[in-house]
């Protein structure tokens, strides 16, 4: 290891936390000002090129493969590195945030992976960034067993054999950490703090017991941005003194643009590439967001409305298959949101069947695994996997040669036969109040309506009301999708929520502020690239 400087990184507006000592310590956060030092700059050029993107697809209403990466995409001779031995059967993923209780819930849970999530699933208070650190760091220790004081109920962890391996998901590029700042009062990015604190911590002890740091890369919109990645891991494994290739990455293709280069994502990442996912909500978002003024032909339907089986979707999900799978990398699929319900097995017996069809459709496709949201799935999700994969970790034998997506497939938005509904309307607005009246709160995974809902959903549903009203939708029930007609919703929604919580636990939420920043980010006239950008400056803590 490079023998640290004293680190120029100030902790800034932030309360002491309890145990905060072990995760910033001196030669932590020298190592994290190593990583800002060196690709800040970089980060921030990738920002500005994503910015001109956009402008680009505004002008021309289309995307295409990248003719300058054409050589890339034809060379057949070159593959992934291969998938360590804790990364080769990776056929149930469970996702969700680092706090205590869900840490040894997911390592418990019977599946084979879990997303340890610092993005989507966090709300990124400084207590849940380091907190975060310390549950994974007390993982590793086997000191995080504890008794729940309110319930009673002990959490502990079973067996290393029978806990799930550990992949975590850093903020993508665009969020900064305000409460980390250097000698210029520039934030650290997000990523680079969840990304360097976990690493630093982790990196040796799990190299030392046969696995190694393992990433989820969320929101990359281009294989420049994977480079960028990529020159961050090898910085990191020279730093701590390990092998080249210890790290291993799964990029999340839940953009549009970076549907273009996925061969090219993984040829930047090739050393360190274990595979890519097939997000759904956080790619509907990036298609809305891309190419919201693009006209009717690019009005998405009620969201649930855009299942996986939509020819666009199905074109983007079986061309992620095919590019792996020819790499060497694996395929993984889409969430299982449902959250079981206690109290009516009804609506258990009818979700459970809408996951079975989902999960046994992935591993049909040629998917190596999937992702649930709740513990209860793992079993409907491994069962659809285990009748397709049987003894075998995976079938990247299956190249999928028949798939042949033509560029405008992926953006052939109406090939759906669904319109946009005044319920679709409601959820949305519902949806978005809940959800960030909950982040403001600190809590970035929430149940809501049965279903397990984080950032990407907030995204799509605000982004959903500002297309419509943009492009003029005409709902079901004849009425014009306005920003008035948004307002009298949310303000019926707000009021419906007053009387269901009763006047003190109402007053005692974020639900007027909830209600006030949807809003903004629906009726602005200026789209706003991500709603965590402005609920982040509303973010206590």
């Amino acid at each position: 290891m490079s023998a640290p400087a004293p680190s120029p990184l100030a902790i800034v507006d932030a309360a002491p936390l309890p145990r905060q000592e072990e995760v910033l310590t001196e030669p932590a956060l020298a190592f994290v000002a190593a990583l800002h030092r060196r690709f800040t700059p970089r980060r921030d050029e990738l920002l500005a090129r994503r910015a001109e993107r956009r402008a680009e697809i505004a002008r021309t209403c289309t995307l295409d493969f990248l003719p300058e990466t054409a050589a890339i995409r034809a060379d057949d001779s070159w593959r992934v590195a291969p998938a360590p031995e804790a990364l080769n059967d990776r056929r149930v993923e469970i996702t969700g945030p680092t706090d205590r209780k869900m840490t040894v819930n997911a390592l418990n849970s019977g599946a084979r992976v879990w997303l340890a999530d610092f993005e989507d699933a966090s709300a990124p208070t400084w207590e849940n960034v380091v907190t975060g650190q310390l549950s994974l760091i007390d993982a590793y220790n086997r000191t995080i067993d504890f008794t729940d004081p309110a319930s009673g109920k002990s959490y502990a962890l079973r067996p290393d054999e029978e806990l799930a391996t550990v992949v975590v998901r850093p903020r993508g590029w665009h969020l900064d950490e305000r409460h980390l700042t250097d000698p210029d009062d520039t934030p650290v990015p997000g990523a680079l703090v969840d990304f360097g604190l976990y690493f630093f911590h982790n990196a040796v002890r799990l190299t030392e017991r046969g696995k190694g740091p393992y990433f989820y890369l969320p929101k990359t919109e281009s294989h420049l941005e994977a480079r960028l990645w990529n020159e961050v891991f090898v910085l990191a494994q020279e730093y701590l003194g390990i092998p080249r290739g210890t790290v291993r990455a799964t990029v999340l293709i839940e953009t549009i643009t970076a549907a273009y280069e996925m061969e090219e994502i993984l040829y930047e990442l090739r050393e360190h590439a274990s595979g890519l996912n097939a997000g759904r909500w956080d790619y509907l978002f990036s298609l809305v967001k891309n190419f919201r003024d693009g006209g009717p032909k690019f009005v998405l339907p009620d969201r649930n409305a855009v299942t996986m089986t939509a020819p666009f979707m199905r074109a983007y999900t079986e061309l992620l298959v095919r590019t792996c799978h020819r790499r060497g990398a694996h395929a993984i699929g889409g969430m299982a949101a449902f959250i079981p319900s206690r109290r009516d097995p009804e609506v258990n017996k009818v979700a459970f069947e809408k996951v079975r069809a989902d999960k046994d459709r992935e591993a049909g496709d040629g998917f190596d695994g999937s992702w649930v949201a709740h513990p209860d799935l793992v079993p409907i999700a491994m069962e659809s996997f285990d009748r397709v994969l049987g003894d075998r970790p995976h079938q990247k034998d299956r190249l999928r040669e028949d798939v042949d997506v033509r560029a405008g497939d992926l953006i052939a938005v109406d090939t759906l036969d669904a319109r946009p509904t005044y319920a679709g309307l409601v959820n949305a607005v519902q949806v978005g109040i809940r959800y960030i009246e909950a982040w403001l709160r600190g809590l970035g995974a929430v149940a809501i309506f049965d279903l397990m809902e984080d950032a990407a959903t907030a995204e799509i549903s605000r982004s959903q009301i500002w297309q419509w009203i943009n492009a003029d939708v005409v709902l079901d029930n004849g009425e014009r999708v306005t920003a008035e007609l948004a307002r009298e919703i949310a303000a019926r929604e707000l009021a419906d929520i007053r009387a269901e919580l009763g006047e003190e636990a109402f007053a005692a939420g974020n639900w007027q502020q909830a209600h006030d920043l949807l809003l903004k980010v629906s009726l602005d006239e200026e789209y706003a690239d991500f709603l965590t950008l402005p609920a982040y400056e509303q973010l206590k803590g």
